[in-house]
């Protein structure tokens, strides 16, 4: 069976770019009647906060992206620690004592030699008793020992990978103050979850490599691996957690139709064209990860909000009545406003505006030379409420009576009626206004 999983870390929020992997993998457990795991890795208990796994959850529910199970790694703790000794007793993972100092040192040295910052395992020639000093000194971390030799695999999109293993410094496991990192606990999960695909991005793509030695070591069966481009701005700057507005909670915030941004994440960077699918079974139906590149792919913000508003524009009125109640719209007027505005919002928020249009009357924008013929207009307005008819009726009379025609009759009245360029037609709004318009 497909088994896939989304292993975010809940130090923060979810930004579009988890979002990738959430739904690559979530999509091709879904087409194949799989599972998909949500999986916290939630190891490091200082940065790690409930208040981030709620928003994960309340997030990926907003998407309509289900899990069919939830697994913390934070329980799982024993897990790590059974694999850290079978490692040991396999001379594969062993002790090391440098400070991040000695280590950045030896860093720079190998880069002014030319060579690459490899760890050099100067641990290994230890004696006990030297380990037995320096551990009465300082704090130890721990190191996977690597099979220097090459690693390769059919990567689900970017194609065929080789990778020297001794061109990879040998990956730190435990920390100084025995924390598991990201790198075994990933690999004991999937292991042993029985993980079958994992989709993840490109700068993942060594780590893969020393995991699959891993799962090698520990016994387990390597997954497909497939590493997506990255996101980039657009043009082409990276995209960087200080950017608040890509948080899916601001985004959610500012509006943003869930279909907009997951018809976009299923088709940005593939050959394919983006569409705008109405449900996230439709968007599943359509996804193919071999469509996929690998190079950096460029994101922005401003492409969701015209989808955003293309989906609210074939919303039916029952998907929205709640929401129009919610202004105070009286429910007699209530699918006849929906059917005026919903092709000219950008956002379900964006009704209030146009209610207070409707309901209080609008500042009025008047030019210089039309400061005399728009009193006189008005003048020819009667009182609401205002029937089907009535912007015909009333602009035949206003041409009569100034001899204005074309634009330069109708654009001022629009100007002075609803204070906006553009917008519905003149004939519909009428009938929703609930003052006379005011000079």
């Amino acid at each position: 069976m497909t088994t896939t999983r989304f292993a975010p870390s809940p130090t923060g929020y979810l930004h579009i770019g988890n979002l990738r992997a959430a739904f690559f993998n979530h999509a091709i457990a879904r087409q194949a009647g799989g599972t998909f795991i949500l999986r916290i890795d939630d190891t490091d208990p200082e940065r790690s906060k409930q208040e981030y796994i709620d928003a994960i959850m309340e997030d990926l529910t907003w998407l309509g992206i289900t899990w069919d199970r939830v697994e913390y790694q934070s329980k799982r703790l024993e897990r790590y620690d059974a694999a850290k000794q079978r490692l040991i007793e396999m001379g594969r993972l062993y002790e090391c004592f440098e400070t991040p100092v000695e280590l950045d040192l030896k860093r720079k040295k190998q880069l002014n030699m030319g060579k690459p910052p490899v760890y050099d395992r100067a641990a290994l020639a230890l004696s006990d008793d030297e380990k037995d000093k320096l551990r009465a000194e300082r704090g130890s971390h721990w190191r996977f020992k690597l099979d220097h030799k090459r690693i390769e695999w059919t990567d689900g999109i970017i194609g065929d990978i080789s990778i020297d293993a001794a061109s990879v410094s040998d990956p730190v496991l435990f920390k100084n103050d025995g924390q598991i990192l990201y790198t075994l606990a990933s690999v004991v999960d999937d292991t042993e979850m029985q993980i079958t695909n994992v989709v993840r991005g490109s700068d993942h793509v060594t780590n893969t490599a020393t995991q699959i030695q891993m799962i090698e070591a520990l016994g387990g069966t390597v997954p497909a691996f497939a590493h997506h481009s990255l996101l980039t701005g657009p043009q082409g700057e990276a995209l960087s957690k200080r950017l608040g507005t890509l948080a899916l909670r601001d985004l959610r915030k500012n509006g943003v139709a869930p279909m907009a941004i997951l018809s976009l994440m299923a088709r940005l960077g593939s050959s394919d064209p983006v569409e705008l699918r109405e449900t996230i079974e439709e968007v599943v139906a359509g996804f193919d990860m071999s469509k996929f590149g690998s190079a950096p792919t460029k994101f922005d913000a401003d492409d969701l909000a015209p989808l955003t508003a293309r989906w609210l524009a074939a919303r039916p009125y029952g998907a929205v009545a709640e929401a129009v109640a919610a202004l105070g719209v009286p429910a007699q007027l209530g699918e006849r406003f929906w059917n005026v505005v919903r092709e000219n919002i950008a956002s379900l928020e964006g009704m209030a505006d146009w209610w207070a249009v409707f309901r209080d009357g609008a500042e009025p924008q008047i030019a210089e030379e039309d400061a005399e013929f728009v009193p006189q207009a008005l003048a020819l307005l009667g009182e609401p409420p205002y029937a089907d008819d009535t912007w015909g009726t009333w602009t035949a009379a206003v041409k009569e009576a100034t001899g204005r025609k074309g634009k330069g009759l109708f654009m001022p009245l629009r100007h002075a009626v609803t204070g906006q360029t553009r917008g519905p037609e003149m004939a519909d709004v009428m009938p929703l206004l609930q003052v006379k318009p005011k000079v």
